[in-house]
């Protein structure tokens, strides 16, 4: 059987006005991150990671943030797009691994709800899927607070 991995990795500021959602999570916070669609850049790098592992593209060729189609949609939906494209190219999802690098808020309690949330959307069993968190221990960008970044690396395997 065929498999390949991609690797996606996204990174979007934090702002005042928008909910804060991870992998299609809504986490209490006083910021969100800002972006085209919803902004849940774990889900968007997931997306990159799915679309890289079939030499499909990026997010930006599927949902172009300049296009009103996607503003403020739900990123899950953009999933459910991708895992769908994937089929279509006689690929599906097998395991996702991915990493939010934030220093705040504490993401800790949130990360069964994450994991259980992107399974869903992925159509994968939730051992199927790995959500970790860290922090840049106030290094950078993230360290200031100031946005929120995601890595995920995706395994697909040909369909028969």
């Amino acid at each position: 059987m065929t498999s390949r991995s991609g690797i996606g990795f996204d990174v979007h500021p934090l702002v005042e006005g928008r909910p804060l959602i991870l992998g299609g999570v809504t986490i209490p916070f006083d910021l969100g991150l800002a972006g085209h669609s919803d902004g849940d850049g774990l889900i968007h790098a997931v997306i990159d990671a799915l679309l890289g592992a079939a030499a499909l593209g990026d997010i930006g060729t599927h949902f172009p943030p300049g296009d009103d189609r996607f503003r403020d949609i739900e990123s899950g939906k953009m999933l459910s797009d991708t895992i769908e494209l994937l089929r279509h190219n006689r690929w599906r999802a097998t395991f996702v691994d991915a990493t939010i690098i934030a220093e705040r808020p504490l993401l800790k309690p949130h990360m069964a709800c994450i994991r259980q949330s992107l399974s869903t959307w992925l159509q994968l069993p939730t051992e199927s899927v790995s959500v970790k968190a860290t922090t840049t221990d106030g290094l950078g960008f993230t360290g200031r607070g100031e946005g929120v970044g995601t890595l995920a690396i995706a395994t697909i395997e040909r369909i028969a």
